[in-house]
């Protein structure tokens, strides 16, 4: 007899292999225990299931259908069909279900589906799931189901007829449909019409229909994306005909649609959007406006295009950002795109119109923007949607005008600009706007601001959306300005882009032989060739150093007889390779080979050159020895009399649950009911990455019992308690962990450090400049000190760089000055994205200001105000990087290089005649 499996472990190691977020995680790990503890087929207990149900998650009051069906309601950008794969997975692996049919409300969720699902799709869903490599699923789609390929393979099976399910090689069935095939009725041209559903009607090769077919399976499961969109009778009477073992019902939005929605009463799992903005799984929306604008003074047209200019302005600021990002790291670059929402099909036509004109930015985007917009019923198209969707994949289109409401499905994750005209703050702030919109491009939050935002313009409704967003669980909490004073986020104009390279190659002479001025900089940061066929030497031998540099222990090593003959050999291999290819080109037939010696000069000078502009930053990786272990004492909580919360309204209480008549069922966007009442307060407190839940529930409890208790003390009814705690849980839960943080205990964690490698070539990297502006000579004076993160410097006589940004006047920018006045200084840089890799606070890294090399010694050093320096974020990057210089000198000691030394320097301690050694002498942080 084959042993059971183990639900629990194939739903870990599910969860591994998928890199289920929490949300996924937490909803699958319901899944489980659930279906652990009620048994699986037809005809179930209903009021068995409800009852156990209600005993875990008292959320749950009733099944919405006529068979058991649990809704998990998941913010839009969290990752749904992700979460239906792993489902899908746990339930064919642990032998509860091999049959699933997976319910679609449009084409578009249909044909996003179809493809998420079939082996080879980029978004695969059961990728890194062995099970499924061998015997990928069959997939039946409703465009496809009469060809009955997958009843063939169950007949093929005798286990479907004998109803055990997993006696044989029995594949996985995955069926996919949009709602409307299972009540279509569309005909052959010239057939007779017919009442009955195309699906219901009799399959000769079956002898039923092929919805018999289903609903006689013993083990179909239906999964319905979007659940809110199947309460319709028509649909929700073709859902229950099927009569599955299970439902499993995904959604945003937890409510029946229509003039009087209501609440599902089968959630078993809510994660709000407002949780997924606090946790970073989407883009943090933002709304926009000019500073000191006042729209009251504009016409109704003058205002739209306004607003659709600053939407250009944030739009072309975001689209640097986003290439400058994926430049310094390596990622694959997004095109932003922005989205005009528009009042009606004629209003959507009079600004395409408008933004066709040449007095649209003088006609540059005639040929970028598309139109897409509702039918005569007041829905979006298919059509529209698909157009939608390319935008994503689109190398032209960078504008979109859309007509009305967003619907489920458009899965864009490259939306960072909304302009919303005519519409009501209500309206800019539902979900259904945001969500189509929040999606990331990378999978998660990258840190940096602009890509991690999606911004709404709205100047005539800017007030309004603040003070809306001001309360609770709100969506929107940043503001950003656009406009051409100094403390705009956004300029009004594109920024240019400049590329920082510390060695480029330049071609000095025209085709014609003619030569090429050269800028006053050139010469020290690129190598000179004459023509093209030099330049590509170059640039093969510039990849070669870089291959070789791994090997090595310090720059100066390039220069050595041994490895210049390495390099010029590796250049001349792969100039014999790139030989045939290039003799089959137009007009390089007659190109003659180069000669060695021009090679090996070629070689020694990119050689050369690198060395001479390198600070040779040893590749250390730091490991922790043993994992951080956090450690609460007992104690109790002081201050309570500060908190004075008093009962909410009814009427603030209620939302959008206007037919539910139970006071605590009005709070399930906090996440659900809870048996007790400390559990409000519980809940929060171990979703702390400190707290380990099975060590610490006593004391949470005995904390949250406290509180309760004070509560209890100044208010006199308990239906006034229920009403605090459910109303204020974040803000008393956050009261009670500030001071768990204060009997915190933290293990020290011990670390080992390995040099990898002895030097590393620089990094180039990528900065912004405002419209209009070149790099400007970095001693010119600074008027307006706000405006010095805007600008590029050049004009380094000891930097390895031609360019640099800076991010203070008083400390990285006089610092520069003072590196390049000190004659003992040799080289600095300010290092690129990824050049250095020391890490602090849980794995965080940390890239320091400054890297200098002196005569003497290397020096990492970073400029702070003086006001920070005590912070625990600085000196724990300070004994973070202390470490790095650690390990850095063990390596030094054994190869006879300089000492790595770490200088913490005040802002206010840095000026023209400060010396580098007496920074060193005075600000040195002692390991």
């Amino acid at each position: 007899m084959a042993e059971p499996i183990n639900g629990r472990k194939v739903a870990n190691q599910i969860t591994a292999r998928l890199s289920l977020r929490k949300p996924q995680r937490e909803s699958l790990d319901i899944l489980v225990e659930l279906l652990d503890q009620l048994p699986f087929g037809k005809e179930p207990d209903m009021q068995h299931w409800l009852q156990l149900i209600r005993s875990h998650y008292p959320s749950m009051q009733a099944f919405e259908r006529a068979f058991p069906s649990l809704c998990f309601a998941l913010a839009t950008g969290v990752g749904k069909t992700r979460l239906m794969g792993a489902m899908i997975a746990w339930l064919f692996i642990t032998g509860r279900s091999r049959h699933f049919l997976i319910l679609a409300p449009n084409l578009t969720i249909y044909e996003k589906l179809k493809k998420d699902f079939t082996l080879g799709d980029p978004k695969y869903v059961f990728a890194g799931i062995p099970e499924m490599a061998g015997s990928p699923p069959v997939i039946i789609t409703g465009d496809d189901y009469e060809d009955g390929r997958g009843v063939r393979l169950d007949y093929a099976v005798p286990a479907t007829v004998t109803g055990d399910l997993f006696d044989g090689d029995a594949n996985l069935h995955i069926n996919i449909f949009n709602i409307a095939k299972i009540s279509a009725r569309d005909n052959k041209k010239g057939a007779a019409k017919s009442t009955t559903a195309k699906v219901r009607r009799l399959q000769e090769y079956l002898g039923e229909s092929y919805f018999e077919y289903l609903a006689n399976l013993p083990d179909l499961v239906v999964l319905m994306d979007e659940a809110h969109r199947y309460y319709a009778d028509a649909g929700a009477k073709a859902i229950d005909d099927l009569k599955p073992v299970l439902g499993l019902e995904l959604t945003a939005t937890p409510k029946t649609t229509g003039a009087k929605p209501r609440p599902f009463g089968n959630v078993v799992y809510h994660y709000p959007l407002s949780q997924a903005l606090k946790d970073g799984y989407v883009k943090i929306p933002a709304v926009g406006t000019r500073r000191d604008f006042k729209h009251k003074e504009c016409s109704q047209k003058a205002l739209e295009n306004i607003k659709l200019e600053d939407g250009i302005h944030h739009h072309e600021f975001v689209k640097v950002e986003l290439d400058n990002y994926a430049r310094n790291h390596n990622l694959r670059p997004v095109k932003p795109f922005m989205l005009v929402v528009a009042q009606d099909t004629t209003h959507a036509s009079a600004i395409r119109t408008y933004i066709q004109s040449n007095d649209f930015f003088g006609g540059r985007y005639k040929d970028r923007v598309i139109e897409v917009h509702s039918n005569l019923s007041g829905e979006e198209s298919d059509d529209s949607m698909q157009r939608l969707l390319a935008v994503e994949h689109d190398a032209t289109t960078e504008i979109v005008i859309h007509v009305n409401k967003l619907k489920e499905g458009w899965d864009v994750t490259n939306l960072y600009t909304i302009v919303p005209l005519r519409a009501s703050a209500s309206e800019i702030l539902t979900e259904q706007t945001l969500g189509r919109g929040l999606r990331l491009p990378y999978g998660k939050r990258t840190g940096v601001v602009a890509v991690d935002r999606l911004c709404i313009v709205a100047h005539d409704r800017f007030q309004e959306i603040v003070d809306r967003a001001n309360q609770d669980d709100s969506l929107i909490h940043e503001k950003v300005y656009i406009g051409n004073d100094a403390e705009s986020d956004v300029p009004s104009e594109k920024p240019q882009q400049v590329e920082s390279a510390s060695v480029g190659i330049v071609v000095t002479e025209t085709g014609n032989g003619t030569p090429v001025p050269l800028a006053e900089s050139s010469g020290r940061y690129q190598v000179m060739v004459k023509n093209e066929q030099e330049a590509a030497i170059a640039t093969i031998a510039l990849a070669a150093v870089q291959e070789e540099a791994r090997k090595l222990t310090s720059s100066s090593q390039l220069q050595d007889s041994e490895t210049q003959q390495r390099l010029v050999a590796r250049v001349q291999k792969e100039l014999e390779a790139q030989a045939p290819a290039q003799a089959q080109l137009e007009g390089m037939e007659d190109t003659a080979a180069p000669e060695p010696a021009k090679v090996a000069e070629l070689v020694r000078q990119v050689a050369s050159k690198i060395a001479q502009l390198t600070i040779d930053v040893p590749r250390i990786a730091v490991l922790p020895t043993r994992e951080v272990n956090y450690q609460f004492r007992d104690f109790d909580l002081q201050g309570l009399e500060k908190i004075r919360f008093e009962p909410v309204s009814q009427e603030m209480r209620l939302h959008h649950l206007e037919d539910n008549k139970s006071d605590t069922l009005q709070w399930n966007q906090q996440g659900g009911q809870e048996a007790r009442q400390e559990d409000y307060l519980v809940r929060h407190l171990f979703a702390r990455d400190e707290v380990d839940y099975d060590r610490y529930a006593g004391l949470l409890y005995k904390l949250a019992g406290q509180m309760l208790q004070h509560l209890r003390s100044y208010l006199p009814k308990s239906e006034d308690v229920d009403n605090v705690v459910l109303y204020w849980q974040k803000q008393l839960s956050e009261f009670i962990w500030t001071q768990m943080r204060e009997h915190l205990d933290i293990t020290p964690t011990d670390y080992r450090g390995r040099v990898t490698q002895g030097f590393d070539v620089l990094k180039p990297a990528a900065y912004s400049l405002p419209a209009g502006e070149g790099p400007r000579y970095f001693r010119t004076p600074i008027k307006d000190k706000r405006a010095v993160r805007q600008m590029v410097f050049e004009g380094f006589a000891r930097c390895c760089y031609p360019y640099q940004k800076f991010d203070s006047v008083d400390g990285e920018w006089r610092l520069a000055q003072v590196f390049e006045d000190d004659a003992q200084v040799l080289k600095w840089m300010k290092p690129a994205p990824g050049q250095f890799r020391i890490e602090y606070l849980n794995g965080q890294n940390y890239e320091p200001d400054f890297v200098v090399e002196t005569q003497t010694d290397y020096l990492i050093i970073e400029p702070k105000r003086a006001d920070q320096i005590a912070l625990n974020e600085t000196q724990a990057k300070a004994r973070a990087a202390e470490r790095w210089c650690g390990y850095a000198n063990e390596h030094a000691r054994q190869h006879g290089r300089k000492q790595w030394a770490y200088l913490l320097v005040p802002d206010d301690q840095i000026t023209l005649e400060t010396s580098v050694a007496w920074l060193k002498a005075n600000f040195e942080c002692e390991p």
